[in-house]
This record gives structure tokens, C-alpha cells and sequence, in this order.
């Protein structure tokens, strides 16, 4: 007797299953792609190479005065405006001139006192001079007029000497500037009362400009007068070069480093104020250019040999490259052969490396 058809249809279903799942297990598989494994690199170095430092630094005039009345009292205008550039005398602020003029008309007065009294000596001195001729004064008495007459004289010049004074200060209530450049500071506004010898505005003076920059004091003795250095501004700009002008004796008390001057060899220096990278050359004095410095975490081993990932820049892959060892300190390897100076290979996470696997660089995070 013939199946019921159900069980027919319930027999080609389940042969159909078996037969796809049979065709999925028989069909290749696709490998996922290796990831892009962010990576940390080292730039191979010299044996006791001093690699190239950065320090910031600022760009500020060879000469900068720092301005001051001579003295004390209110300011009452001021006629300059930061970073405007002045000329030679021109008035930069101006204090209240009715006490210096009350004082001048003080001194004057004196003045005309001690002439009045001096010409009274004067006088007195004559008449006795003709009464001694006469003989009818003694000598001592035309000396005690004559000493009368001189302490007169100078009691005038005194008062001379005090009127000019403060007609000086009378006058010293401008404030000028004592050669042209441009106002890089300004410590006061109108209506502020200021001190003698405070200074209140700062002006660069037109010429040279210096690069100033701080060095760390276990540093300081790898810079000397007339070095070289390389310049980079913060702004897309030409690569400047300057040479060490002056070095700070002794270290600032707070930050303990030690104050580097560098003066710009182009006639084209940036604006002042500007920030710029200070850049001092890699040396490596008393080096032997065979051998080369990695690090302890760059080496690993490929069967028996010594290896290294050596950076493809351009296809940003990494590939095995044997080395040779010369010794192992504490920091770092010694390598005479297999690299060459100035190459990038990768410094940590070398054993889940692959050959030809694509790597990114590694970025700290802020």
C-alpha cells in the first residue's frame, strides 16, 4: 500500500534541510581582516646621542626699557594705546601738574627772598668797606659784614638750586619715551596714582629681537655661546636659525632653570610675543656610527635570531627585520647591524604583531 502524501511532503522537507545545511558546511569560510593595531614607535638613535630637544620659546626685543615717571602723583591722561608704536620724545602719559606748579611758585618766592636779603648784604658791605677806609670801624666789625654778605650769597644760590629742582620736576610729569618702538606694556590708566620710579609702560625698542627660552638645569651644560639652534614657528612660517647670545648665570629661584637668550640671524623675525620651538640638533659626540640604541621592549625573537618590526612608512606596515647584538644594559640594547639611524620600529606590543600587518601610531591621551 502507497505512504500517505503528508508523509511524502514531510520526507522532502526535511531532505531539503539536511542537503543546505550540508551545502553551508561545504562553502569556504572568509577570514576577517587583522585590525589596525595602534602601536608605539622609537626612532633608532646612536650609542650616547643626545637626541634633539624642543623647548618653547618667545620672541622679545634685544632692548626693552621699562619706563617710570621720576615722580609720584596722579595720572591724568594717557596718550598711548598698547602695542602702538612711538617715536623718540613722544608723550606717553601725563600726571596732575597743579601741586608741582604750587611748588614752583614756592622755590621762585624764595628765590626772591634770599636776593632781597643778599642785596641788603651787598649794600651794607659797601657802606662798611668806606667806614674802614675812614677808620672808623675796626677790622673785625667789616669782617663779621663781609661773612653777613656771603652767607646771603649763598642762601640765594640755594634757593636757585631748589627752583630749578622743581622746575625739573615741574617738567617731569611727562612721561616720553626715550627712543622709538612699540608699547608692549602698560601697568596704569588715568586717574591711577603712581609712585616714582614705578614702572608703568614698557616699550621695545626697533632692531635685533632675541628668542628667550628656559633650560632644565641638569641641561645647561650642553649649551654654549654661539651654538646653533633651529627654529620653528607656531604659525606656518619659514624655518628661522639662531645662535646662543647669552646664558643666565644662575638659575631663576623658582622654576630652577637656567634663562637662554638666542639671537636671530634673518632680518625677518617673528612678530614680538610670538610662541616658537626652539629645536637643538641631535649629537653624538664621541659615538661610534656602527652602533645603534633600541629599547629592550623592541627585540624579540624570530626562531633563533634577534628581531625587530621595522616601520614601512608609507604603507604604514610593519615587517621582521633581524639585528645582531652587541650588549644589553639596563634601558636600553646595543645593535651593530640590521638598522640604520633614523629608522622607526615598533618599541611595545611586538608579540601580537604579524608580518605586513597595517599599524597606526599611538597617541597619548590628553
Amino acid at each position: 500500500m502507497a505512504p500517505p502524501l503528508s508523509l511524502k511532503k514531510s520526507a522532502l522537507h526535511a531532505f531539503a534541510v539536511v542537503f543546505c545545511h550540508a551545502l553551508l558546511a561545504c562553502s569556504p569560510v572568509e577570514k576577517a581582516p587583522e585590525p589596525v593595531r595602534s602601536v608605539k614607535l622609537y626612532e633608532v638613535s646612536l650609542d650616547n646621542e643626545q637626541p634633539a630637544t624642543r623647548y618653547a620659546g618667545e620672541v622679545r626685543a634685544r632692548v626693552e626699557s621699562r619706563l617710570s615717571f621720576r615722580v609720584g602723583g596722579k595720572v591724568v591722561s594717557r596718550s598711548v594705546d598698547l602695542g602702538q608704536l612711538v617715536q623718540k620724545g613722544q608723550e606717553l602719559a601725563r600726571l596732575d601738574a597743579r601741586d608741582f606748579d604750587f611748588a614752583v611758585q614756592a622755590a621762585q618766592a624764595q628765590v626772591l627772598t634770599a636776593q632781597t636779603q643778599r642785596d641788603l648784604a651787598r649794600s651794607e658791605l659797601k657802606r662798611f668797606e668806606d667806614l674802614r677806609r675812614q677808620n672808623f670801624i675796626s677790622d673785625a666789625e667789616l669782617e663779621r659784614r663781609s661773612s653777613a654778605f656771603k652767607s646771603a650769597q649763598a642762601a640765594l644760590d640755594q634757593a636757585l638750586a631748589q627752583a630749578a629742582i622743581q622746575n625739573n620736576q615741574r617738567g617731569d610729569i611727562r612721561l616720553l619715551a626715550q627712543h622709538a618702538g612699540v608699547v608692549t606694556s602698560l601697568d596704569f590708566e588715568a586717574g591711577q596714582v603712581v609712585a616714582a620710579g614705578q614702572a608703568v609702560v614698557r616699550v621695545a625698542q626697533q632692531g635685533p629681537r632675541d628668542i628667550i627660552f628656559a633650560v632644565p638645569e641638569q641641561h645647561v651644560h650642553g649649551y654654549a655661546k654661539g651654538d646653533l639652534m633651529q627654529i620653528q614657528t607656531i604659525a606656518t612660517g619659514p624655518a628661522l636659525s639662531a645662535k646662543v647670545r647669552e646664558i643666565a648665570a644662575s638659575a631663576d629661584p623658582a622654576t630652577r632653570t637656567y634663562e637662554v637668550k638666542l639671537g636671530l640671524e634673518q632680518a625677518i623675525a617673528p612678530p614680538l610675543g610670538a610662541t616658537v620651538t626652539v629645536i637643538k640638533p641631535a649629537s653624538a659626540a664621541g659615538a661610534s656610527p656602527a652602533t645603534l640604541l633600541i629599547p629592550h621592549t623592541a627585540l624579540w625573537r624570530q626562531g633563533a635570531q634577534n628581531s625587530v618590526w621595522l616601520l614601512d612608512e608609507s604603507k604604514m606596515t610593519v615587517h621582521a627585520r633581524p639585528v645582531e647584538v652587541e650588549s644589553i644594559g639596563n634601558d636600553r640594547i646595543k645593535v651593530t647591524k640590521g638598522l640604520e639611524r633614523g629608522q622607526s620600529i615598533v618599541a611595545a606590543g611586538v608579540h601580537v604583531l604579524t608580518e605586513g600587518q597595517r599599524v597606526s601610531r599611538f597617541l597619548a591621551k590628553p
